[in-house]
């Protein structure tokens, strides 16, 4: 199988977990403190290798005592990290406030992944040797648009998870991407349109295909997913159904990496949207981002099980 090529952000996350988050001026204890290796690049790196793809991850980690736990993190779960680059100043950090029924809300400071970037030869090369490209926002734009033009040109897919910024996408970006993945707020962020119903995703979904995007993938958390094609067919993918949520932290994560390995497995999109939701349901059953990545074996199990 060809590798997937994930470019994108590497978070030590600090997770704060409270009965509710605080209202405006208040102070609350947290029950508990936890540090997890995490980031969007990270977590979907992460997440496609412990679904068995041969993974590569372009990024770059400080020189904190975060860099070697993220380093070590990534090797545990079979990420290449060769092309991972040490820059000066702090690793990325995200503090997330995880409440008891499992959502969250997170504070990011970018540190590493918003220094500047060089991509050098070997980290070009295997962009326009990949079999796919996975691209989130949380490192600078014009970094995106450097590895999606490489990996366009080369008739590389490129997957664009569009968490991470509410700023909009440079439609150099969208040009060259084979699909975006937003939740439903991202999805009303960046076409400025309503998200509320079925009926006004698949109209924003419409108009963010306008843009040159081929297929939008939306996100919609314990309602599903829902994706409109390059011919503007619509399909839809139920969540699978769990005992208890545990933790929502790089579900979403979880989920556009798995649709990327479905994709280069060869899935059709309403397979890799089921494989996808299988691989997010054992993802949100477990505390922290990167930790929860599911194997293969286990969501192979999941879907069996069904």
């Amino acid at each position: 199988m060809s590798h997937i090529l994930v470019a994108g952000s590497l978070n030590a996350d600090i997770v704060l977990s409270l009965a509710r988050v605080p209202a405006k001026g208040e102070t609350l204890a947290a029950r508990g403190l936890a540090t997890h290796p995490g980031g969007k690049g990270g977590n979907q790196a992460a997440a496609a290798a412990r679904l068995g793809c041969p993974t590569r991850l372009v990024a770059q980690v400080g020189q904190d005592a975060q860099a070697s736990m993220l380093r070590d993190a990534l090797t545990s779960c079979g990420v290449d990290i060769t092309l991972v680059q040490q820059v000066e100043g702090p690793c990325g950090t995200a503090v997330i406030l995880l409440e008891e029924d499992g959502d969250n809300r997170i504070i990011i400071h970018g540190g590493a992944n918003t220094a500047p970037w060089q991509l050098g030869a070997d980290a070009r090369a295997a962009i326009s040797s990949a079999g796919a490209v996975l691209l989130q926002r949380e490192i600078p734009e014009a970094v995106n648009v450097e590895v999606a033009q490489l990996a366009h040109a080369q008739g590389v897919p490129v997957v664009l998870d569009a968490g991470g910024s509410a700023s909009p996408v440079s439609p150099h970006l969208l040009r060259c991407l084979t699909v975006i993945s937003p939740n439903e707020t991202e999805l009303q962020g960046l076409t400025g349109l309503p998200t509320e119903s079925e009926e006004q995703i698949v109209a924003a979904a419409h108009a963010l295909r306008s843009q040159g995007v081929q297929t939008v993938l939306v996100k919609l958390g314990s309602r599903g997913s829902l994706l409109v094609d390059s011919e503007g067919v619509v399909l839809r993918q139920p969540a699978q159904k769990v005992e208890r949520v545990v933790d929502t932290t790089g579900a979403g994560d979880c989920f556009t990496a798995a649709f990327a390995v479905g994709l280069l497995e060869g899935r059709p999109y309403q397979e890799a949207m089921r494989f996808a939701s299988a691989a997010a349901a054992l993802c949100i059953q477990v505390a922290g981002a990167m930790p929860s990545m599911p194997s293969r074996h286990d969501v192979d199990a999941a879907l069996a099980a069904q």
